[in-house]
């Protein structure tokens, strides 16, 4: 069964503050209805696999959904996620960094 996914892309490149995410429409962020792991480019999806596993109080539809919009996002912005499903988020490195 595939999760359909509420992400739509708007771009905003760089750093967000406090003020600029709460002006973000619901439907750019992972998590829409609590407002979590804005997905506004590229750097803001590798961002959201990084902290997936962090975000707290959602049930296991919730996170369905915001991984499906995840990968929407990475699909979007040119991210190569290697991951099938949240489950494998927070088990190993999403780069290739050396430093992992």
């Amino acid at each position: 069964m595939t999760t359909k996914t509420t992400w739509r892309a708007y771009e905003v490149d760089g750093e967000l503050s406090t003020a600029d995410k709460n002006r973000l429409p619901k439907s750019v962020f992972a998590f829409p209805d609590k407002r979590k792991l804005p997905l506004t480019d590229a750097e803001h999806v590798r961002n959201a696999l990084a902290r997936f596993d962090q975000v707290k109080d959602v049930t296991d539809a919730e996170r369905d959904r915001a991984f499906a919009n995840l990968l929407a996002a990475a699909r979007h912005y040119g991210v190569e996620v290697a991951e099938t499903g949240w489950r494998q988020l927070g088990r190993r490195p999403h780069t290739d960094n050396s430093a992992h």
